[in-house]
């Protein structure tokens, strides 16, 4: 098979099940229906728009697909549309061809005449060093921080050296995520009140919150604050890591970023799920509400210039576990 005779196109509505299931074959997946309703929720449903997403055919067959999911960050007053680099797939029998390259270089082009700012994602070690060769460039490793729940947990943490599973553990602490965030004047308010981001920071809105954690499929949960959303949120899932139960701790918003609110949410998350241990993002080497920074720990960050040249450094992105966290 010659690369020349494979074509590159966007996809049509008619394209949606080839794709999907062109993603479960290259990537090892079964036919579960929620891959599909992630697809859905990730590309099409997204609050920041629709995915770029670009096809390779060998014909009538569809063989390669690219997709970037849209993202808008803040960054010193300024808003900066980007992307996130997510799912990609060869078919088998067209491996070794160069279309995952080929894709990925086409999208760039597609983004720069849109005025694309960047590019970011959190490869695995097996795919970063293609990202590599195509100038993508690493920013560091996000601290990560997690907080034990026992002594017996610490324990079973410290074991529990394989990947996440993907999908989340049954959890009925709390409501779901999307009844509580549905109130948009809870959360608008709520976020209205928090400072402006230090860094290079998500864009949040209410209506960014309410899409991020709607999908039934990842399980997300929500805890209030005593009065209601508007006096704290927390957003979370609980997923199983080899032995032991994490609570990922995805969101954390409080009044005007009270410490001793959000301390108090920290509490009332920790003693009201049965885990082993927390997981977020960031925080201070040794914090005083029981997390500890995991040293060599946390996703590689990796960016690609699109159209903005100056890449951020790992100091300045201020991310939340729900910025990174891979679906």
């Amino acid at each position: 098979m010659q690369n020349d005779v494979i074509e590159l196109r966007p996809p049509t509505a008619g394209d949606r099940t080839e794709i999907i299931a062109l993603l479960a074959a290259a990537l090892g997946r079964d036919d579960d229906p929620r891959f599909g309703a992630l697809y859905s929720w990730k590309h099409e449903r997204n609050a920041f728009g629709p995915s770029l997403q670009v096809v390779a055919v060998d014909g009538a067959r569809i063989v390669g697909f690219r997709a970037l999911m849209r993202w808008q960050f803040q960054r010193d007053g300024r808003l900066v549309d980007a992307v996130r680099a997510v799912d990609t797939a060869t078919h088998p029998d067209y491996q070794g061809l160069g279309i995952f390259t080929r894709l990925t270089r086409h999208a760039i082009e597609l983004l720069r005449a849109e005025g694309v700012g960047f590019i970011f994602n959190t490869p695995n070690s097996q795919s970063l060093p293609g990202y590599l060769k195509m100038d993508w460039r690493t920013v560091g490793r996000v601290p990560i921080s997690v907080r034990p729940l026992s002594p017996a947990a610490a324990v079973r943490m410290a074991q529990a050296r394989v990947p996440a599973e993907r999908w989340s553990e049954p959890c009925d602490v709390g409501e779901p995520a999307d009844t509580v965030l549905a109130d948009v004047q809870a959360m608008t308010d709520l976020l209205a009140s928090q400072p402006p981001s230090s860094g290079m920071g998500t864009v949040r809105s209410a209506g960014y919150l309410a899409w991020r954690y709607e999908t039934e499929m990842l399980g997300y949960r929500a805890l209030v604050g005593e009065g209601g959303p508007t006096n704290g949120v927390v957003v979370f899932r609980v997923r199983r890591r080899g032995s032991a139960r994490e609570i990922v701790l995805n969101e954390l918003l409080v009044p005007g970023a009270d410490p001793r609110r959000a301390r108090a949410m920290h509490k009332l998350l920790a003693t009201s799920v049965d885990a082993d241990y927390i997981i977020r993002a960031g925080g201070p080497r040794l914090s005083t509400d029981g997390y500890l920074r995991l040293p060599r720990q946390g996703p590689v960050l990796t960016w690609r210039s699109v159209c903005d040249t100056h890449m951020p450094v790992l100091a300045d992105w201020d991310v939340s576990m729900g910025d990174i966290e891979l679906f």
